[in-house]
């Protein structure tokens, strides 16, 4: 294939492969979508999300010479791998594409303009309310112009080159039809990148150079004005895959009805990806896991990303995992970012601390006849994070759980390497050896030294150092979930529970050790105090101590009042520790958590 060879027909192989060019194209190009996004809400990451929708296909397919099997496998990875609104419109598109192919090996021009424009109907019923002046509206004006020229033209190539034309003069006219976008003078980022999508598309058809993935450079973006962050009326771009036998649009929709904004659902009975604005995302899945299987959720905060964007308060970044305990306020405040741990109870999958709170987990955990799981964030969700910081930050330092308790930290070292060598940004992983309240006294430490001016170069070295200094003694109510967990065996367990056993644990080289036990949970808080009084004579000052626990705040309030008595310090915090620690600990645990001077 070449510029001057008519195509007349296009396989499988043909859309595979044009299909690749587009996504390099947007993949390349997502910095300056990702700095034009401005609706629904100007959080700067349409480019990425379409970017990251795009890659989920290219990594997870290959190309058939059937028109119909490629399209088919291209629209499942689509839906899977869909991201933000405008990437869960493009799968509804592409699902729209497959379902109206019929077991065509090859199509021509009159047939692909016909299947393009009945796909433009799928993409509506994926959306709420939808808006003009945005990606669908574009998609869906290409559809119309190929449809009408369709029996004047024989071409591919000609043919898209014409289509081509109308989508770019499509994409030009939104920035009349909404007023946020005339406000900033700017084109819809999400139909930039679909207009983006067919100029990579329309360069495979011309020259037949099949686009090179492992070769991709991300081009630097544009500069426009700072958006205003009070456009933001729900805090958490909220998605996950729906999978069930008979999956119903109009009843997910009704369930959550009222409860957010920007709401599609894409996909077939069988298999739907869910997007929606909203401040609650727990809730929405408490709604839709009574309905449906819910699996592979995603979760962006949108405030958090404009505050850095508009009110970043330092050069350096600092990240955690969701196994850090630090409370909520102080995060936000001092913009400390952090990846989710996956959670699963039942068939049902969470995110950490974002799509279930502690309060329900612990009451669906002590209810549930399965035992809970967790595991580490995906490759590409630690990716797409530091993408996001490296555009905004110049370093980040990110600290996770103990590699002795958690992969997570491996996952994040590969993810850090990978995106300072693409972007130049310096980013170090370090390993706490600790989890729970002394991760987030770390961070916390970290972070008031970071408002004192501290370099990147001196806190990697703080906080290698205070990794050294911290300390954690633990009291379980009933060593349970220690034995559901394999972490007890069940002889032991037995055992543990005849005699009313009640151990204190604590860290060791980065993973539990237990130190001593006590026969009742009165004389295990007691015992925990001696431990405490005893770690103090042998390392001095504490520098902060706080409290956290498993939904048992009685316990630990007594237990901080002792240590108070103690010390004569007052608890920095108390917590309810993340769903994915208490997994392990069980109901009732209370803990004290210390970073030593």
């Amino acid at each position: 294939m070449n510029a001057t060879t008519q195509l007349t027909l296009i396989d499988g192989n043909n859309w595979y492969y044009s299909f690749l060019s587009g996504a390099k194209k947007i993949i390349e190009n997502q910095k300056h979508i990702n700095k034009i996004n401005v609706f629904p809400v100007p959080d700067a990451d349409t480019g990425t999300n379409l970017a990251s929708t795009l890659r989920s296909i290219v990594d997870n397919i290959t190309p058939h010479h059937s028109f119909d099997r490629t399209a088919e496998a291209i629209a499942d990875a689509a839906l899977v791998g869909a991201r933000g609104n405008s990437g869960i419109i493009f799968a509804q598109f592409l699902y729209g594409i497959s379902n109206e192919m019929e077991g065509r090996d090859k199509i021509d021009v009159g047939a692909f303009a016909e299947i393009m424009l009945n796909a433009v109907k799928y993409a509506y019923e994926a959306i709420a309310n939808p808006i003009e002046g945005t990606m669908i509206t574009v998609i869906r004006a290409w559809a119309e112009f190929l449809y009408y020229i369709k029996d004047n033209a024989d071409d591919f190539i000609k043919f898209l080159v014409a289509g081509l034309e109308k989508a770019q003069e499509a994409l030009n006219n939104t920035t009349n039809q909404l007023q946020a976008l005339a406000k900033m003078n700017v084109v819809d980022a999400g139909a930039q990148g679909f207009v983006m999508f067919l100029e990579g598309m329309l360069e495979f058809f011309k020259s037949g150079i099949k686009a090179d993935m492992g070769n991709l450079v991300v081009e630097e973006d544009f500069s426009v004005s700072d958006f205003p962050h009070d456009v933001i009326t729900f805090r958490y771009c909220t998605e996950a895959l729906l999978s069930g036998d008979n999956l119903d649009k109009k009843l997910i929709r009704s369930l959550i009805d009222g409860m957010g904004d920007s709401i599609a659902v894409a996909g077939s009975p069988r298999k739907m990806r869910l997007h929606i604005h909203t401040d609650q995302p727990y809730l929405v899945f408490e709604k839709i896991a009574k309905h449906a299987i819910v699996l592979n959720q995603k979760v962006d905060d949108m405030v958090m990303q404009q505050q850095v964007i508009q009110n970043r308060r330092h050069s350096i970044a600092l990240m955690t995992d969701s196994t850090c305990d630090l409370p909520k306020e102080f995060m936000d405040e001092h913009q400390i970012h952090f990846v989710p741990l996956n959670l699963t109870l039942g068939k049902n999958q969470y995110l950490d601390k974002i799509t279930i709170t502690a309060e329900q987990f612990y009451d669906m955990m002590d209810q549930s006849p399965d035992f809970p799981s967790t595991s580490q964030p995906s490759i590409n969700d630690v990716l797409n994070k530091y993408t996001f910081l490296s555009t905004q930050y110049e370093s980040i330092i990110a600290v996770h759980a103990s590699s002795g308790l958690s992969g997570t930290f491996s996952t994040s070292l590969s993810a850090g390497e990978k995106i300072s060598n693409q972007t130049g940004t310096p980013i170090s992983v370090i390993d706490s050896k600790s989890l729970s309240g002394t991760l987030g006294l770390m961070l916390q430490r970290a972070a008031l030294e970071l408002e004192k001016g501290c370099t990147h170069t001196e806190l990697v070295a703080k906080l290698k150092e205070w990794s050294n200094k911290t300390l954690i003694y633990v009291s379980p109510y009933t060593m349970k979930n220690f034995v559901r967990g394999g972490r007890v065996s069940k002889t032991k367990g037995f055992i543990a529970k005849l005699l009313n056993v009640k151990p204190v644990i604590s860290m060791k080289d980065g993973v539990a050790d237990v130190l001593d036990k006590a026969y009742s949970h009165k004389a295990n808080l007691n015992m925990t105090v001696r431990y405490v009084d005893k770690a103090i004579k042998e390392r001095g000052n504490i520098w902060k101590y706080c409290i956290v626990h498993a939904n048992n705040i009685a316990d630990a309030k007594l237990l901080g009042e002792k240590v108070e008595a103690l010390t004569g310090m007052a608890p920095a915090y108390f917590y309810n520790v993340s769903p994915t620690v208490g997994v392990n600990a069980g109901t009732k645990t209370v803990a004290v958590a210390m970073l030593f001077e």
